[in-house]
């Protein structure tokens, strides 16, 4: 007798989350330069997150390495 799908232990998300840390957050407004560690980790501004499919590329960020 097989097990019911539902009644399975899944061990990762279905799909991609959504909604960042706050941790990822802050590393994401770090980069972008909206945000230092002297103003805080309350009151944050919102940030787009959007996991991209396998072969797609996202938008293009200026080189600034150098």
């Amino acid at each position: 007798m097989s097990l019911d799908k539902s009644l399975k232990k899944g061990g990762t998300l279905a799909r991609a989350r959504n909604v960042l840390t706050r941790a990822e957050r802050l590393a994401v407004l770090q980069d972008d330069e909206r945000w230092r560690p002297e103003a805080g980790i309350y009151n944050l501004p919102k940030t787009k997150f959007r996991r991209l499919a396998a072969g797609q590329s996202g938008p293009k960020r200026p080189d600034t390495s150098g």
